[in-house]
């Protein structure tokens, strides 16, 4: 919420109580907290986080509706003295536990969370789990979520997970809970640290994507103004010719997932280096074709190039993001034997 909170009637019950906690100060603030129950707790640390700006008339009718009156300014809720309040009050890994929610998705429950996850998250997510887990989990959320999850299941794990969605009784709730909990401290603990990427990160993966004109210009400019930032940005940036970081297991990974279209024209541009790397590779047969279709492009744009390399560049970032293969960093290519 990032207007301005003109008035209380604009508020919900916990943006309310977030008002007031925030108006009492963390001292006396945390000791109402303790009379809370921890899904109340959670609520509040929700709606706190995300109040902005409050005018200190919507503050005092707030206050009066607790039958206090109050006449002090402006209140900011947000993450940083949402944080403080938790740490003062609870031990730290639980404010954090609490914390990692507010980061992430939102919902009260794990199952309004899992609502607002995208399809495509989930579903790579879900893909490294056992089928019957993947079951449990699709029987919990929306209908057309569940089937724009599963269409994105390879065939064979979809096949298998629809075969025990319709075998399956009641979940025990020993099951459920453990299901749950893998859930919390798993996947919305990652999509939480995913949100608070690093602003280098972000702008290589923005770089990544660039034409090579543009990235040579932009980060000459950056080089000018702030070396050290331009050099995070380089060391973090993955592009066609780093595909040498790649162990052969993952290069043959890499080959069977690009589209075929793609690779003959992201290979015309590629340097000598990096053709004979895919090359070694393929087995024997299929190294002679992909030659034969690069040699058979002909002149090609330069900007198809960049746009075949950006492509398979991207899906060999989504195999590593999924754990299916491992890019080694560029310092760890410089060791000693």
């Amino acid at each position: 919420m990032n207007a301005r909170i003109e008035h209380s009637l604009t508020l919900s019950g916990a943006q309310k109580a977030a008002v007031l906690i925030l108006a009492l100060g963390e001292e006396r603030g945390a000791k109402l907290f303790e009379a809370l129950h921890e899904d109340e707790i959670r609520e509040i640390s929700a709606a706190m986080s995300q109040l902005g700006r409050i005018t200190s008339e919507a503050v005092e009718t707030v206050c009066r509706e607790f039958t206090e009156q109050l006449g002090g300014g402006a209140l900011t809720g947000n993450l940083e003295s949402t944080e403080r309040l938790l740490l003062k009050l609870l031990p730290r890994d639980k404010a954090s536990f609490i914390l990692e929610e507010i980061r992430g998705p939102a919902g009260r429950t794990m199952w309004d969370k899992l609502a607002n996850v995208n399809e495509a998250v989930l579903a790579a997510y879900l893909r490294n789990e056992y089928p019957q887990t993947i079951a449990v989990i699709l029987s919990r959320v929306k209908a057309d979520h569940a089937a724009r999850v599963l269409a994105l299941l390879p065939e064979g794990i979809a096949v298998d997970v629809v075969l025990r969605m319709l075998r399956m009784d009641a979940v025990p709730r020993d099951v459920m809970d453990g299901v749950e909990k893998t859930l919390r401290s798993e996947f919305m603990a990652s999509l939480s640290r995913s949100a608070r990427r690093d602003a280098h990160e972000v702008m290589a993966d923005i770089f990544n994507n660039l034409d090579r004109r543009s990235e040579q210009r932009f980060m000459a400019a950056l080089e000018t103004r702030n070396q050290e930032a331009a050099e995070r940005i380089k060391a973090l940036m993955f592009t066609f010719d780093d595909l040498a970081r790649l162990a052969p297991q993952a290069m043959q990974m890499l080959l069977r997932a690009a589209p075929k279209d793609r690779l003959p024209v992201a290979l015309k541009g590629a340097s000598q280096a990096i053709r004979a790397l895919v090359f070694s590779n393929l087995p024997e047969r299929a190294a002679k074709m992909l030659r034969e279709d690069v040699e058979a492009l002909g002149p090609v744009r330069v900007r198809d190039v960049e746009e075949a390399q950006v492509a398979i560049v991207s899906i060999a970032k989504d195999l590593a993001q999924r754990g299916e293969i491992y890019i080694a960093e560029r310092r760890e290519e410089a060791m000693i034997a």
